[in-house]
């Protein structure tokens, strides 16, 4: 019998000169993986959103004394310069993102291009993702899906969006704020079909967890709250 589960991971280390793309959880700590922990303790820096949730992940991990550099869209090219310099002097660097797996619709896609264009060791750690958990419990097909990330603001991009995937053989998955959520319903209406199924997932793994399917026809204002983070995934014609 194991009685060391860190065992698993056996003696790996954050390795020199290596970044590390490390998915956190959504909401439930307990998502977190092994070899996540064993990174996080080890490396040299974090590059992250929000260090502010970044280090109220590390305390509940127990893990104390951490270099945090905040990296977010918002000049990425000068925070990946200086991540890229770190990483050059030696230093082993773990990206991470509020929750779920970084590049996904969040920070980090330039500093994993810069990295490769330079042959710097770049290593994932899989773990959680909203639009993946969302697709799996959906029971909407899998053997092809178009994940669109976070929609144009602009009502007519999105409509556009749509006329373009409106006959794809295959699952649309996108993400949405609580804001936004029923008038991006009410514009699916428009453009798709009454009968066609949606599934919504709703602050995912977290305590106020929450699912919809039914047919467009069948969501209404009253069933979608403006609180939370949603996941909206439209099943194939």
């Amino acid at each position: 019998m194991l009685t060391d589960p860190m065992a698993l991971c056996g003696e790996q280390k954050a390795q020199a000169g290596t970044l590390y793309v490390v998915a956190t959880p959504l909401g439930n700590l307990g998502d977190i993986t092994l070899r996540a922990i064993r990174i996080l303790e080890t490396c040299d820096v974090i590059a992250c959103e929000t260090p502010r949730i970044t280090q109220r992940l590390l305390a509940a991990l127990g893990i104390q004394k951490k270099r945090l550099f905040t990296y977010r869209d918002a000049g990425e090219a000068k925070s990946a310069q200086h991540l890229i310099d770190i990483l050059k002097n030696g230093r082993s660097v773990t990206l991470v993102s509020d929750a779920g797996t970084p590049t996904i619709s969040d920070p980090g896609y330039r500093l994993v291009k810069q990295c490769r264009d330079e042959q710097i060791p770049v290593i994932p750690l899989p773990g959680s993702n909203a639009a993946l958990t969302a697709l799996s419990v959906s029971g909407f097909p899998t053997h092809a899906f178009v994940f669109l990330g976070f929609l144009p603001v602009k009502s007519g991009a999105r409509k556009g969006l749509w006329e373009t995937y409106k006959n794809f053989d295959g699952s649309i998955i996108f993400y949405e704020s609580p804001y936004r959520i029923r008038k991006t319903i009410a514009t699916l209406k428009e453009i798709f079909e009454h009968d066609r199924l949606v599934f919504i997932a709703r602050e995912l793994t977290k305590l106020n967890e929450s699912f919809y399917r039914g047919t467009l026809s069948e969501f209404t204002d009253d069933r979608l709250p403006e609180k939370g983070e949603y996941t909206v995934i439209v099943s194939p014609k």
